[in-house]
């Protein structure tokens, strides 16, 4: 972080921007301090918020959501749905599309095919019709219109070139004369006398116009050029220059105060880290540890020593107690039953993984051969 700006061109600068320069920027340092480090603060707590609480809280609320909507979404999806749609589909396969199929091919294609044939019979007769009956009638109608359009045609021009020479005695003649000798004048005076009007109209328009202009120009246009030139002018530039160095105070200054800021928080981390953590791990390390370390020799592995040695013990005594028990057994079935007849065959010895209850040594245990810790002479 930069105290300064990095160098830019600048203009030159009066001695305006260099009086206002200092007191601004120290006024804005004071009050600009405060604020940065309170922004520091929020934005570390925000992190710490961010990592402890809130990044937990979005991942549980993820997990539970797709638990609450995902998962029953895709289960209902994948093991409702889609085996209802594939059962579906097979359904009205079998009920609709076969039973369709085999209405056409053996229904509706013969059955059109008839159709076709029905209809081509009659498409021939009516050519028939139209070929042997229709046209020679046509062909005679036609010779009889023809010769009596022509006396038609001499009636109808006769009659025409009556109407035209009525009508153009009687209707153009007149309305050219009437044209000719009395509205072409009467427009001419009507157009005289408008233009004469429209020129009068502007004369007084222009002469109004121009009055209101300079009017206008005294009274409005001349006073405030003379309020924009004299006063609104330099008081913009003066707020332009009061604007642009409170701008730069500004940015000085939250550089300044991120500084400050960050200088204050090393001191108050080594402060806690002095108070706190430090204490804290020279009991650990110089009290906690060694008693953990006594704790450890004197009564914890003594303890575990014993604990392990009472376990071998009583496995011990329960293997003993299992061996007599099957001698015992042994020795009632032969006293009810005898001996058997022939001994036996020697069974192979068994690995790791047979029936780890019998001994693996040569011989049978025995009450006086024993070889447990509790039994051994």
């Amino acid at each position: 972080m930069d105290l300064e700006k990095p160098p830019q061109r600048r203009e030159p600068e009066g001695c305006l921007a260099v009086a206002i320069r200092v007191p601004v920027r120290i006024v804005v340092l004071v009050l600009v301090v405060p604020v940065r480090m309170v922004w520091d603060a929020l934005v570390v707590a925000g992190r710490v918020l961010r990592d402890t609480v809130l990044r937990p809280l979005g991942r549980a609320l993820a997990w539970l959501g797709r638990a609450v909507f995902v998962w029953p979404f895709v289960g209902l999806w994948r093991y409702v749905l889609v085996p209802a749609g594939k059962g579906l589909a097979w359904l009205g396969k079998v009920l609709v599309v076969v039973p369709l199929a085999w209405v056409y091919a053996r229904v509706l294609t013969p059955l059109g095919h008839g159709v076709v044939w029905v209809l081509r019979g009659i498409g021939a007769g009516l050519v028939w019709v139209y070929a042997r009956v229709l046209t020679p009638l046509g062909h005679a109608v036609l010779w009889v219109l023809r010769k009596g359009g022509a006396v038609l045609a001499l009636v109808a021009a006769g009659l025409f070139a009556a109407v035209a020479w009525l009508v153009r005695y009687l209707l153009v003649v007149p309305a050219r004369w009437v044209y000719a000798w009395v509205l072409a004048p009467a427009g001419r005076a009507v157009a005289w006398c408008a233009r004469g009007l429209v020129r009068f109209a502007g004369l007084v328009v222009t002469g109004v116009g121009v009055g209101l202009y300079w009017l206008a120009r005294v009274l409005v246009v001349l006073p405030a050029l003379a309020l924009w030139r004299w006063v609104l002018a330099p008081a913009g530039r003066l707020l332009a220059v009061v604007g642009r160095e409170v701008r730069d105070a500004l940015g000085h200054a939250w550089r300044v105060a991120g500084r400050i800021s960050l200088a204050v928080g090393r001191f108050l981390g080594t402060l806690l880290r002095w108070i706190f953590v430090e204490p804290v791990r020279w009991v650990y390390r110089t009290v906690l540890t060694p008693v953990g370390h006594v704790l450890r020799d004197v009564v914890l592995r003594p303890a575990a020593e014993a604990a392990r040695a009472v376990g071998r013990a009583v496995r011990e005594a329960l293997a003993s107690a299992r061996a007599s028990v099957r001698q015992a057994r042994a020795d009632f079935r032969r006293m009810l039953l005898g001996a058997p007849q022939r001994e036996p065959e020697k069974e192979p010895e068994r690995t790791v993984s047979g029936d780890r209850r019998e001994p693996s040594g040569r011989e049978t245990r025995t009450l006086g051969s024993s070889t447990t810790a509790l039994t051994k002479d």
